[in-house]
């Protein structure tokens, strides 16, 4: 790269275990590939449920008091498992879902000065200058509000970080990133890993024979990249199940063959929402097969 400045990817996400779902094996293998990977998280998921079965009564309301520690240290847990070079808090609250008491907190991501939340950010992008963004498409992926604020922080900071008009008291260069993806989940994928889950007996919200697809998933015209990182898909799956007050050991995920959620999850996909588009590869469905194609 020009002036000696190293490929860098950086991945902004709401919650903890966010990271794991969409980018975690495309930052693994980034990572291995010697590219330096940022993981930007919003909040330390200080609200939600606890699954973890293992916690007694006791146990469950001492974590449940320092819930945003614990998952702190589930997160830097995944982080080390799928080798990411730095990891970063914007230092928000969770904001739980609409309705709920935390929505409300003034110190919640969904509640912050939007300024603020873009400029901490920008900070980031200044400081590790990457030439790649992924975050959530501007649904938040499924409505979540901290979700949706990721999205909209990350689209404006994409831009204003190259502008050295705005947050010149940081003291950081201006640094524009070439290009700016929204993590993917292509209907006809969906589908079909619901029909084959389906066939083997596997509940799921699939099992709803009214479940919406559309509304969870992207339509295949706008999934402009599939990222195959099957190769590193154990670490994947390793960083999935240190969230342990997240995902419980029956989940779903755990229920499928480990082949068929290979399959699955062994690649990410992505919508390219600013920025050049690398050749396609016909034999990647037509897709982009590298997230710096054009880049590198």
């Amino acid at each position: 790269m020009a002036d000696n400045i190293p490929l860098t990817f950086m991945a902004v996400h709401a919650h903890p275990d966010d990271e794991v779902f969409g980018t975690g094996g495309t930052m693994a293998r980034l990572s291995a590939e010697g590219v330096r990977t940022i993981l930007v998280t919003a909040t330390r998921g200080e609200a939600g449920d606890i699954v973890d079965p293992t916690l007694d009564e006791a146990a469950r309301q001492e974590v449940a008091a320092n819930l945003g520690k614990v998952r702190e240290g589930e997160l830097r847990e995944a982080v080390a498992i799928l080798g990411i070079s730095e990891l970063r808090f914007l230092d928000f609250r969770d904001s739980g879902m609409v309705g709920t008491e935390p929505n409300t907190n003034p110190e919640s991501f969904y509640q912050a000065n939007f300024d603020d939340a873009v400029k901490r950010l920008v900070k980031y992008i200044r400081e590790f200058r990457p030439q790649v963004i992924a975050t959530y498409n501007q649904w938040g992926g499924y409505g979540h509000p901290d979700h949706v604020q990721a999205h909209r922080v990350a689209l404006i900071a994409f831009n204003a970080a190259g502008d050295k008009r705005f947050y010149p008291d940081l003291g950081l260069e201006p640094w524009q990133p070439s290009k700016l993806y929204y993590t993917a989940l292509p209907i006809s994928m969906f589908k079909m890993a619901a029909e084959k889950a389906r066939s083997m007996g596997i509940d799921g919200p699939w099992s709803n024979p009214e479940m919406d697809f559309e509304s969870m998933g992207d339509p295949d015209a706008t999934v402009t990249t599939r990222y195959d990182a099957r190769e590193y898909f154990d670490q994947k799956l390793k960083a999935f199940s240190v969230h342990k007050t997240q995902i419980s050991p029956d989940s779903m995920w755990y229920k499928m063959p480990p082949e068929m959620l290979k399959e699955g999850m062994g690649y990410e996909y992505y919508h390219l929402a600013q920025g050049k588009s690398g050749v396609t590869d016909p034999e990647n469905m037509g897709m982009e097969d590298d997230l710096f194609a054009g880049i590198r």
